[in-house]
């Protein structure tokens, strides 16, 4: 069954107060993998992604019955997730009191402090030039380079413009690259 065709017996199911519970399961079945990944991405540490799934989990069974289908699931999914990643983030920086820059390393050592961090490995020297971006590079870039999801759709999801995404995928782009050519 294809992504559309699960969304449409998601929302049918979820129309019945009966189907609402096989609904829900379905969708936490289709999605949660990728939201969980996404997630992950973008917060770095396996706990708070878990958490942060959670409050993106019920945020969509509180909001599915105002769902208006503007989007498809998928993208209003994710924009859920990347609101609550950037709520999370935000509120990590408060709490914490770090300036902007110190909030970006602390990031870069949650990353370093991960199981099996090899700062010699590629993937873990990427990982550290996406934590090095501002924070909006990082959700544009995240969502492009490993979701591959179309400007369009990220457009929608982000609420702005796709050229301006595709300026800020463009300039974080080139600062991964300048990070992994000096690192």
């Amino acid at each position: 069954m294809s992504l559309p065709e699960i969304d449409q017996r998601i929302l049918s199911d979820f129309a019945s107060p009966k189907g609402q519970e096989k609904a829900f399961t379905l969708l936490v079945d289709t999605y949660r993998e990728r939201l969980y990944w996404h997630i992950r991405r973008l917060v770095i540490q396996h706990e708070n992604s878990h958490d942060v799934l959670q409050n993106v989990l019920v945020k969509a069974w509180r909001g599915l019955p105002q769902f208006k289908q503007q989007s498809s699931l998928y993208t209003w999914l994710y924009r859920i997730a990347t609101n609550e990643c950037l709520t999370f983030l935000e509120k990590q920086k408060r709490e914490r009191a770090y300036s902007l820059s110190d909030h970006e390393s602390g990031l870069a050592n949650t990353l370093r402090a991960e199981k099996g961090f090899d700062a010699n490995k590629a993937e873990w020297q990427l990982q550290l030039a996406i934590q090095a971006l501002p924070e909006k590079q990082r959700v544009v870039f995240t969502l492009r380079y490993y979701d591959e999801m179309p400007y369009e759709k990220m457009a929608e999801m982000l609420e702005t413009s796709e050229g301006s995404l595709k300026a800020s995928y463009h300039h974080a782009s080139k600062k991964v690259i300048d990070f992994l050519k000096n690192h």
